[in-house]
Parts: structure tokens; sequence; C-alpha cells
């Protein structure tokens, strides 16, 4: 993506899909972009669900191709105002919603020399890892620049816990729940 002998600004990429976990990545970029004095990018890779291949093959493929990108575009602005809200993070900032598998695209944008590039590391099971590739493993092992893997919150887990027992009708532990919730360190 640059260009040999272009020197750039240092640049914070972070991968932002608006789940929880790449949520608290974007939270963590921008606390990095401050730190280094870097721009902030947060970007939003998506693909066709079947891939290109069969996107480009389908007669009704532009269409799809601009729906879908219509979609992206919003989920990266729903995103960054859960995140940012109206004001913004205060530092310079350049959203990009970028096609591509998310892994390759992160990687071949986050490629100057001042590049860092912020990912969500969440846990994943078994069956979803053998069913979707990790894009934090995907750029861990090709990125040309710093990775900086962000863990989920600890919060998470006990949300998906609470989510599952109310889909599930059951009642809430709420012993259970205040002292996981006293064990959780306070933001400073």
């Amino acid at each position: 993506m640059s260009e040999s002998g272009a020197i750039s600004a240092p640049r914070v990429v972070v991968g932002v899909s608006g789940s929880p976990g790449s949520l608290t990545a974007l939270c963590r970029a921008v606390e990095e972009a401050r730190r280094r004095g870097a721009e902030l990018w947060p970007v939003l890779a998506w693909e066709p669900p079947e891939g290109d291949l069969p996107a480009r093959r389908s007669p009704y493929a532009s269409f799809m191709v601009d729906e879908l990108q219509r979609r992206a575009r919003e989920k990266l602005v729903t995103a960054l105002g859960e995140v940012f809200g109206v004001d913004g993070p205060a530092l310079p900032m350049r959203a990009l919603v970028a096609r591509g598998a998310p892994g390759w695209t992160l990687v071949e944008i986050a490629d100057g020399e001042g590049d860092v590039l912020v990912i969500g590391a969440g846990r994943r099971g078994r069956l979803r890892r053998a069913l979707r590739p990790s894009v934090s493993r995907y750029c861990l092992a090709h990125a040309t620049c710093p990775v900086l893997a962000v863990p989920p919150s600890p919060l998470e887990a006990g949300l998906r816990a609470v989510h599952r027992r109310n889909v599930l009708g059951l009642r809430l532990d709420m012993r259970r729940a205040r002292k996981e919730f006293e064990t959780v360190p306070p933001v400073a």
C-alpha cells in the first residue's frame, strides 16, 4: 500500500467489526494513538458471504455488492458512535471500509514503517475456529508492523452467560453475579 521511499505519518490501524471485542480494541487503539501521537485508522473489512468469485458470477452482483458495502459503512459508523459518541475521538482519524478478507486487508493497510495494528483477540471455541479462520492469528503471523492483540473485556464472558440464561429462561443467581462483579477491577 505504501510507496517505497515515501515517509508517512505514524498510524494506529484497528480492525472494527462491531463485536464487543473489536470495540474493546478500538478503545485501546485510541489510547495507543494518543500515546504515540499517531493518526487513528479504524477499518471495517468485509467480503461477500460466498466470497468474491461467486459474487462476480452472480447476475445481481453489482446490487448485492453495493448493498453489502452500504451495510458495512453503517456498521462502522454505528461502532464509532458507540465508542466515541457525538464528540468523536479528539484526535486525527480516518475511518475506512475495505473489501477483502479481514486479516489480509488489515495487514495490507498497516504496512507503514511507523504503523501499529490493533486487533481484538477474543476467546473462540473449537467449532468457531473450525468454521472461521482467526483474524488475529492471521495478523500476528503476517503483519510487518507491531501488532497489539487486545484480550476481551472481563465483563464480556459474564454478559454472554447472562444472555444464555435469559434465552433458556433460567433464573439469574444474584449472589454469583455480585461476587463476579466485585472481582472486576475498577477502570482507572
